[in-house]
């Protein structure tokens, strides 16, 4: 009898477990759908779910982004060596805000890619510089080469968020994946915040500090982008106004760099952003479409 009974508890715990477990697992998120990096030739990676969500072509042109050759042949010299297995460098395009450092690296993917449809483009957010690491494993033996870009990076955060990017580049054992280039835009060239607290003493702030000029010495290729002058902004101006066949006069009647050097005063500053904002206002005061 007293056998019975201890079967019957049994039988009632397993049965309790059974519904628990399969309680937990309705509870679980999906895993993410495999990733289809045939869909797109870039993609956003969502950390929280591990999701490659497929985005539009960058739609402007490499040649239109005027007044950084110098930094446009050293990136796009260095993505060519990558993408035909050649030694390369993981990079850093730092400086002014504005000068085009995301564009230039959209636009030099989509200008490789057009032969060479290997070539793509993730773009992950810099608060989720932890998941860099789990994202470099899954990218790692595909047969695509991957251009891994976090705009605006900086440590924020403290060290922690150093130490996954260090963790990421240098790959562990295993060393780092051959098929992934990693490249971050920053305004900082060594990406510390631009107020570095001392919140845990003097000492723990030169330590972070240390982890974070150490995380930056992992690019092998810095690209700096100066503010951009005066000639080379009304350049800008000049080349999209052309290529998207505006108007030279507005309806004002004003000449065309005055009202240029205008827009910029009013935005604070020259960029290639603020050329081609302005290109954007001309062309909707004329009622014409742009692809940009």
């Amino acid at each position: 009898m007293a056998f019975n009974e201890s079967s019957k508890t049994a039988l009632s715990i397993r049965a309790l477990l059974e519904r628990v477990a399969e309680a937990l697992e309705r509870l679980a998120p999906p895993p993410p759908p495999a990733p289809d990096f045939d869909a797109a030739r870039m993609f956003r990676f969502e950390a929280d779910t591990g999701v490659f969500a497929p985005a539009p072509d960058f739609r402007l042109p490499l040649d239109l982004l005027l007044g950084v050759d110098r930094q446009k042949t050293r990136l796009v010299e260095n993505l060519r060596r990558f993408a035909t297995d050649l030694p390369f460098n993981n990079v850093l395009l730092w400086g002014a805000r504005g000068t085009g450092k995301s564009s230039l690296l959209k636009a030099a993917v989509m200008h490789l890619g057009e032969t060479d449809p290997t070539l793509k483009l993730v773009e992950i957010d810099r608060e989720a510089v932890d998941a860099l690491p789990r994202l470099f494993s899954q990218l790692r033996d595909r047969e695509a080469r991957f251009v891994v870009l976090c705009d605006d990076l900086s440590f924020e955060e403290g060290a922690a968020a150093a130490k996954s990017l260090k963790s990421a580049l240098e790959g562990g054992v295993a060393g780092p994946p051959g098929n992934v280039v990693f490249v971050a835009t920053s305004n900082r060239r060594h990406l510390m915040p631009r107020h570095h607290a001392e919140g845990d003493g003097p000492l723990a702030a030169a330590e972070d500090a240390e982890e974070m000029v150490s995380a930056s010495d992992r690019f092998g290729l810095w690209i700096g982008f100066p503010p951009m002058d005066q000639p080379t902004y009304l350049a800008a101006v000049s080349a999209y106004v052309e290529r998207f066949e505006l108007d030279q006069i507005s309806g004002r009647g004003e000449p065309l760099e005055r009202r240029a050097l205008q827009w910029a005063q009013l935005r604070g500053g020259r960029s290639g952003r603020v050329a081609l904002q302005f290109v954007r206002d001309l062309a909707g005061e004329q009622g014409r479409r742009i692809p940009v």
